[in-house]
């Protein structure tokens, strides 16, 4: 069944964007958690909280199918490499990293960590592009003791070739490899900390951690910046940003209040949380993206140099999402599109089960959403208002 519904979201300084369409992918107490899109922008995955992957034409938002086999929460995906563009990986708190043909929809491969351990990231690098790293917790149930892993692959045999121990003492919610230094790993903890690994050759403790940041409270997502990926951004789980060098450590700024300063900034509702950062390209521009519970988003302007400020929000989503959003993904990157996805500006995913596509106003697309029962199945579980962390 399909309604139609006219909404505008506006951008203060320039163009002015509609919800183009919106997609329920299921109904009741299943959240979006993550979109991600393949190489050439063919398709977007999408985790659900139904431990399933859907994928869907980022252009006409049309349902291409489904990779089920998780048997816990699905804490990252990511498309492959583009050796292999059809790969899509996904870990999860089942404590397996697997691999899905999109052609096919069927998993191709599997790395079990144990039974005992979560997975809640995961990143492919290492000089010779070999390594597939990822965060982990294990639990060592007969003396209550918890332990923290940074875990390492040969991906292309799938052997463990080094576990890190004795880095982190909390669960490890991210691991990197920095661009541009294949070699480096970056891993982030809610122990408030941030490691840089030298993973060239036998990867230990004590001989490869070259630095590390103390961010001083739990770490949520982490990301690279800049024209030579020197910077570091980090937003921890009491909603506070920090702007960091990772080559020297060097902090150089600390956002402690950036709800109150996002909140200050514009004239809707309190900003609650924040979802992600958006860094365009080249150069150091950042923006921050905000939401409020009610499901509205802006990109505010982060000004880490000089002043330190979080300007007024460039652009303004709402009337798309009736909850928390988790994840935006932004096609101002994709290159060489049909001619029908020009002017999206991109989609967005939430804690109400939705997509939303975003359509710039001076695109010749019409500005309706819709909403398909016929992709999805309802599921009888009552729906939770709070907003949960992702691993």
């Amino acid at each position: 069944m399909e309604g139609t519904t006219e909404m505008e979201i506006e951008e203060p300084k320039s163009k002015k964007f509609g919800l183009k369409n919106s997609i329920q992918t299921n109904f009741g107490n299943d959240y979006v958690f993550q979109i991600v899109p393949k190489d050439d922008w063919s398709s977007v995955a999408v985790s659900l909280s139904t431990k399933a992957v859907k994928l869907y034409s980022p252009v006409t938002g049309q349902f291409q199918g489904e990779c089920k086999g998780h048997s816990d929460t699905i804490n990252q995906i990511a498309f492959s490499v583009s050796s292999s563009p059809h790969l899509l990986h996904s870990c999860s708190s089942d404590g397996t990293i697997r691999a899905w043909d999109t052609r096919t929809f069927q998993q191709v491969s599997c790395i079990d960590s144990g039974s005992s351990q979560e997975i809640f990231s995961f990143s492919f690098g290492g000089s010779n592009d070999n390594l597939l790293a990822a965060g982990a917790k294990s639990q060592v149930l007969t003396v209550s003791f918890l332990n923290l892993l940074v875990l390492f692959w040969d991906w292309r045999n799938g052997k463990q070739v080094a576990c890190l121990e004795e880095s982190h003492i909390e669960d490890v919610t991210q691991v990197h490899f920095v661009p541009d230094n294949r070699n480096k790993l970056l891993s982030a903890s809610v122990d408030g900390l941030m490691c840089i690994f030298n993973t060239d050759g036998d990867i230990n403790d004590d001989d490869d951690l070259e630095s590390v940041i103390n961010v001083g409270t739990s770490i949520g997502k982490v990301g690279f910046f800049g024209e030579t990926y020197q910077k570091l951004w980090c937003l921890t789980h009491i909603e506070s940003l920090s702007i960091w060098d990772w080559k020297d450590s060097r902090n150089e700024a600390n956002f402690l209040e950036a709800r109150s300063l996002a909140s200050d900034s514009w004239t809707l509702d309190h900003v609650d949380y924040f979802v992600d950062c958006h860094c365009p390209g080249e150069g150091d521009s950042l923006w921050l993206i905000g939401g409020t519970n009610a499901g509205a988003l802006g990109y505010f302007p982060v000004n880490y140099k000089g002043a330190r400020t979080i300007g007024s929000p460039e652009a303004i989503f709402g009337g798309g999402h009736a909850g928390v959003v988790r994840s935006v993904l932004p096609m101002s990157s994709m290159k060489g599109g049909p001619a029908q996805s020009r002017g999206i500006f991109g989609w967005t995913g939430g804690e109400d089960g939705r997509l939303c596509c975003w359509l710039s106003d001076d695109s010749t697309g019409i500005n309706r959403s819709w909403i398909s029962s016929a992709l999805v199945m309802k599921s009888p579980k009552a729906r939770k208002k709070k907003r949960r962390n992702p691993y």
